[in-house]
């Protein structure tokens, strides 16, 4: 597999992974309006984290599924290129977020 079709599949996994991540913070921005204020001793520890687990499943898999995948068919050095440029991807669009931050201040 060529480098720029490695760096599309990081980006468009990093792309997927900022998406989650803004739906789960618009949900979680939304759920008291929703479910309004639930003091459950064990309710609501248990639904965050499930959340949580859930969130590290869909990340996880998004991360490293493909990487996985090619790591296991033999395409090795592949694999782990795809996952630095995920990886490349995620940190620009961290990046992002933290300059609209900064100009938002």
């Amino acid at each position: 597999m060529k480098n720029s079709t490695l760096a599309k599949w990081g980006a468009t996994q990093a792309l997927g992974v900022s998406i989650y991540v803004f739906l789960l913070s618009a949900f979680i921005n939304k759920a008291t309006d929703w479910f309004g204020k639930v003091d459950q001793k064990i309710i609501t520890p248990a639904a965050a984290l499930m959340l949580f687990v859930f969130s590290a499943l869909v990340t996880g898999g998004l991360v490293l599924g493909k990487s996985i995948m090619l790591y296991l068919d033999g395409q090795k050095k592949e694999g782990v290129k795809l996952l630095f440029f995920t990886g490349v991807g995620m940190f620009i669009f961290m990046s992002l977020i933290f300059i609209v931050l900064l100009i938002m201040k």
